[in-house]
């Protein structure tokens, strides 16, 4: 059984910075990509990024490049994101995501995504 445990999440201020962890686990689990999507209150989930391990290629969602940074280890079945600058509005539960195959459709799509975390809680203070 594959499970994607999260952490890292929190509160901070608002400028301030947080790093989010997911390590995946379980004696089959092998990915092609790992992300992360977020989901605020009264608000559909978003893509946030995403990493393929193949070519190291990332991907943001947004406006999100330049405050956010992915990156992981594929050996390790890890995935970080970098959170800085951070905003009220990034508050938002987060969640670590992978994916089995790049087949499965695009990587912004929640639909692509074969494995999902429980979320961490990040709170921006104003």
């Amino acid at each position: 059984q594959v499970q994607l445990v999260e952490s890292g999440g929190g509160l901070v201020q608002a400028g301030g910075s947080l790093r989010l962890s997911c390590a995946a686990s379980g004696r089959t689990f092998s990915s092609a990509a790992m992300g992360w999507f977020r989901q605020a209150p009264g608000k559909e989930r978003e893509f946030v990024a995403a990493i393929r391990w193949s070519a190291g290629t990332t991907y943001y969602g947004g406006s999100l490049k330049g405050r956010f940074t992915i990156s992981g280890d594929n050996a390790k079945n890890t995935v970080y994101l970098q959170m800085n600058s951070l905003k009220p509005e990034d508050t938002a539960v987060y969640y670590c995501a992978a994916r089995k195959t790049l087949s499965s459709g695009s990587d912004y799509r929640e639909y692509a995504y074969d494995y999902w975390g429980q979320g961490t809680q990040v709170t921006v203070s104003s």
